[in-house]
């Protein structure tokens, strides 16, 4: 998530990541992330029993790193640790975090000397895709085939929402666990709304004219990002619009690099109506902004509609007025012969959470991934996050907060209408590149054609590349 990205982010979302690093060490991860046959350290291994189904060591120590962004961490501190810790008295949980996870782990990924369970998030994450070719990235299956820490009869996999396990898997195995449920939308303030009594668009004419509401009203930016580290906030929000357009296999197509992809009619209209919003509705000052600038000039009423995935409530949690009331809403229609209808929705499992396959605990890290998937883990996780997880039935019984319960509704307007692309979490370079480009089409007088242009020649270029692992969906 941004220094906030699911993956990241998105993910999230975002989620995202390739050359194994977006940082100049990144040449180091290539060169020495070990070879697949280096094997691991001094695992530690227990006995396996009902009660200890993936045999964890009770007495040995585990390292757990997380990103410091959007989420924070005391979901972290405050419940999973504390949860294993019930489990294993005898363990020692070696917890740090960060909010430059490349910069920091890259070394010991170099020496074959990583922690056990990574939160790779941020926009300094690790390039997801290279990690899993390396084979520094444990395999998860018996993860998910375990029981559930507190749902009786139930294995871990039979608790999560479907497509949990597929967003994490690397040409048929399971490597990563994506845990933030993250609905990406536009979000505003309820409070704004309703005193101008304004209502969320639904076709793109309907924006354009409450654009101009906003800018009639004295907002300064009726639109914003940043564009300093949240470009792909933007990039999100223009396929989300050809996903519209021509359907959802427009995003599969442009995760199977197939030729042409970048070019289809559905992206260059999506590229060409957004490039009109920037070049009309944004503050140009805003190119070289941080997420949580910009976030914060929306939380000041100086910003009306902000790009972002549901992550965003909590990470103002801080600045926002207690009476701003996040709200989501869906990306409009784009044209009256969308494919999809104007509640279709971009959401996914996001924020990557993964298990080092050299790390000195393997078993510990897939253990500790247990407790994030209990019920009772998941739940905690919303409490202290305003995020949903992908543990179903968890938040039964809470009050959400404003932006929660919005998106919650807004997923089941949606319907089957939700979907999501994994390329960016695939190939960091083009993850790269589409920052860089989109921020020309937004801020810089950039063109559709020159966008797709871009994006179909690195999307080329990575298909083209031997060192490159590909995957598929």
């Amino acid at each position: 998530m941004s220094d906030s990205d699911l993956t990241r982010r998105s993910v999230l979302r975002r989620t995202a990541a390739v050359g194994l690093l977006a940082t100049p060490a990144a040449g180091l991860l290539t060169a020495c992330v070990g070879a697949k046959d280096d094997g691991p350290t001094d695992q530690a291994e227990g006995q396996v029993t009902a009660e200890n189904p993936l045999g964890v060591k009770e007495d040995a120590p585990v390292e757990v790193v997380i990103f410091n962004g959007g989420l924070g961490t005391k979901y972290a501190t405050d419940a999973h640790i504390p949860s294993y810790k019930k489990k294993f008295p005898k363990a020692d949980v070696k917890f740090s975090q960060t909010e430059e996870i490349s910069t920091i782990l890259t070394p010991r990924f170099s020496s074959n000397t990583p922690p056990d369970m990574v939160n790779n998030a941020g926009s300094k994450l690790m390039d997801q895709g290279r990690l899993v070719s390396a084979g520094q990235v444990a395999e998860l299956t018996d993860l998910f085939d375990a029981p559930s820490l507190d749902v009786p009869g139930k294995k871990v996999k039979d608790t999560l929402i479907p497509g949990t396990i597929e967003a994490g898997t690397y040409n048929g195995k399971p490597y990563v666990l994506n845990y933030a449920y993250t609905v990406f939308g536009l979000w505003y303030s309820g409070k704004l709304f309703a005193e101008k009594k304004w209502t969320p668009p639904t076709t793109w004419s309907e924006f354009t004219s409450l654009l101009d509401a906003m800018r009639a009203a004295g907002i300064t930016a009726p639109y914003a990002y940043a564009g300093a580290n949240a470009a792909y906030y933007q990039y999100l929000v223009i396929l989300t619009t050809a996903a519209k357009i021509g359907g959802p296999d427009v995003l599969k197509n442009i995760d199977n690099l197939e030729a042409g992809a970048w070019k289809v009619d559905a992206v260059r209209t999506a590229a060409r109506l957004w490039g009109e919003i920037g070049a009309k509705y944004t503050d140009k000052s805003h190119l070289g902004l941080k997420h949580t600038e910009v976030q914060l000039q929306q939380n000041q009423y100086k910003v009306g509609f902000y790009p972002s995935g549901s992550w965003l409530e909590n990470e103002q949690a801080k600045d926002t007025p207690p009476d701003f009331k996040y709200q989501l809403a869906p990306l409009p229609s784009a044209t009256s012969a969308d494919k999809l209808k104007p509640t279709a929705l971009y959401a996914a499992p996001g924020e990557m959470y993964f298990v080092a396959a050299k790390g000195k605990n393997v078993r510990g890290g897939k253990e500790y991934l247990r407790h994030m998937l209990s019920k009772e883990g998941a739940r905690k996780f919303t409490e202290l996050t305003k995020v949903l997880t992908v543990v179903q039935g968890s938040t039964e019984g809470l009050t959400l907060s404003p932006g929660t319960e919005s998106a919650n509704k807004a997923l089941t307007a949606a319907g089957t209408e939700i979907f999501n692309f994994r390329w960016d979490a695939w190939y960091k370079k083009m993850d790269d590149e589409c920052r860089t480009a989109t921020n020309e089409l937004m801020f810089q007088g950039g063109t559709a054609d020159k966008f797709c242009d871009r994006m179909q020649a690195i999307a080329d270029a990575v298909k083209a590349d031997s060192s490159i692992e590909k995957f598929n969906r």
